[in-house]
């Protein structure tokens, strides 16, 4: 089994189970300072992978991450009991007391984040796609998941049409936790409006990310650079890194009808703050 000191993945996003809660996701940080050394190895690391390789990265996306599920099974990521602590805003979203929400998780993997919520939410009905059909697999097959309360299925975000297994308009919340940085910052525009085309007016979406210059972003090793904060890891999955510099992360560059803003919550961790089209205002999220 690969261990997350061989490969990266979910290092940093398991420090997220540790870190202390941030009262009311109002205090927003800088990113992290680097060092004169970790400067230095950013600054002389130039040289992208080649074009015929970032092509077969793209091709095998999919392969590489059901062959990640394939080595770790469930055993890679944590439970994610923080999600309710960190996002106040699932807590609050409701009309009224018992209404039912409905939630997408986007990138589910093996059900890290869903679980936990169906445990301490019995008022809630799940939906859960990810690119790996193996994940899903791993998802349906937990002891926790009740047709009833929860409907898994395979999904490409930048390709297939998620009206295919959901309503349109139906959807209350959506998140996207460690999902974005694993997809080409091309793309990345393409999810977000498919999304928008099952989130309820007014819905949310609940985003957290990896941040610039984070401890996993310094390790890569010369070789391993895609793109501006965009890497490959050994086993052929990606990562890209947020700024909250709207000039330096493509949510911002590319044409997409949603209003965006990423702040840092903290060194480690950007969040995201957005509305679907034709909303008058934002719903903050961090």
């Amino acid at each position: 089994m690969a261990s997350a000191k061989d490969q990266d993945v979910g290092t940093d996003e398991a420090k997220v189970e540790m870190s202390p809660c941030i009262p009311g996701q109002t205090k927003t940080t800088t990113a992290r300072t680097l060092t004169q050394q970790e400067l230095e190895k950013l600054s002389s690391d130039r040289i992208l992978v080649s074009d015929f390789k970032q092509m077969k990265l793209e091709k095998d996306a999919q392969k590489n991450w059901d062959l990640f599920y394939k080595r770790n099974a469930t055993n890679f990521f944590k439970d994610r009991h923080w999600t309710t602590r960190e996002f106040e805003e699932l807590k609050a979203c409701r009309e009224f007391e018992s209404q039912r929400l409905v939630l997408l998780e986007a990138g589910c993997g093996v059900g890290n984040c869903i679980f936990p919520l169906l445990e301490e939410d019995l008022n809630i009905f799940v939906y859960a796609c990810d690119f790996s059909p193996r994940a899903v697999d791993f998802v349906k097959q937990n002891p926790l998941y009740c047709p009833e309360r929860c409907s898994a299925f395979q999904c490409d975000l930048t390709r297939d049409d998620l009206k295919e297994n959901i309503v349109e308009g139906s959807v209350d919340v959506v998140t996207l936790i460690f999902v974005l940085s694993a997809i080409h910052p091309d793309k990345m525009s393409q999810v977000l409006e498919n999304i928008f085309r099952v989130l309820k007016p007014g819905g949310i979406i609940l985003f957290r990310d990896y941040g610039l210059y984070d401890h996993a972003m310094v390790r890569f090793k010369l070789g391993s650079k895609l793109g501006e904060n965009f890497y490959v890891r050994q086993d052929g999955t990606r990562s890209y890194f947020f700024s909250k510099d709207p000039t330096h992360q493509p949510l911002t560059q590319q044409e997409c009808t949603t209003p965006l803003e990423l702040r840092n919550i903290s060194p480690n961790y950007v969040q995201l703050t957005c509305t679907p089209p034709g909303e008058p205002e934002h719903t903050t999220i961090s």
